[in-house]
């Protein structure tokens, strides 16, 4: 008996450490564990904030430089614009003539040559269709298909038409250009250095398809 009480305490002790160390080693994984997973999901939702608040940084910022240039775009046509009249020089004051009355003008004078069934390209007649279609307003043809740009007393004219078929070209431009160079010297008195014109397009009309259907 007296042997069995003295090994009984030893015994005693050796399960208490070995609990002791289970519980330690079961308790320290535990409370070691889940703050390193906490701190590392806040590490990788920092970096993805980081990154996507550089991807809308670079966003912004592309945006910001084509508005800019479009802005000056614009700005520079304004300009440009404002610029591009004539003047008239009098002894008691200056006249102004805007590029607009020399452009409706011109129009004006190359309509009355025959031959010439239209002014503008492809695209200025297709958007002056739609628009009057649309109910816009009546398009304005007068300028449509020039365009004039103006330095003092001289003026440079662009012209975009379309020839009849039927009608030499060459004759036809001929007469265009003198007709314009007439048109805006004798009622401006502005000087017409150059008229550049270009035949965009040539007009088929009805009776001319038929006719040469017949032939």
């Amino acid at each position: 008996m007296t042997e069995l009480a003295a090994g009984y305490p030893a015994q005693r002790a050796d399960s208490d450490e070995t609990l002791t160390d289970i519980a330690a080693s079961s308790v320290e994984p535990a409370a070691d564990s889940p703050p390193a997973q906490s701190e590392s999901r806040f590490s990788e939702t920092v970096d993805k904030v980081g990154d996507v608040a550089g991807d809308v940084v670079d966003k912004v910022g592309d945006a910001a430089e084509r508005a800019a240039a479009a802005t000056g775009r614009i700005a520079s046509q304004v300009v440009d614009r404002l610029r591009n009249n004539a003047e008239l020089a009098a002894e008691r004051g200056t006249t102004t003539i805007a590029d607009e009355v020399v452009e409706k003008i011109a129009g004006i004078a190359t309509r009355e040559v025959p031959g010439v069934y239209d002014l503008g390209g492809d695209v200025a007649r297709i958007f002056a269709a739609v628009k009057e279609r649309v109910g816009l307003g009546e398009a304005s043809t007068e300028n449509k298909g020039v365009s004039v740009s103006l330095s003092g007393r001289q003026a440079d004219v662009k012209l975009t038409i379309v020839i009849e078929y039927g009608f030499v070209v060459y004759s036809v431009t001929e007469k265009v250009r003198a007709k314009v160079i007439s048109a805006i010297e004798n009622l401006l008195g502005l000087e017409v250095t150059t008229v550049d014109i270009l035949v965009d397009d040539v007009h088929v009309s009805e009776e001319a398809l038929a006719a040469a259907k017949t032939a």
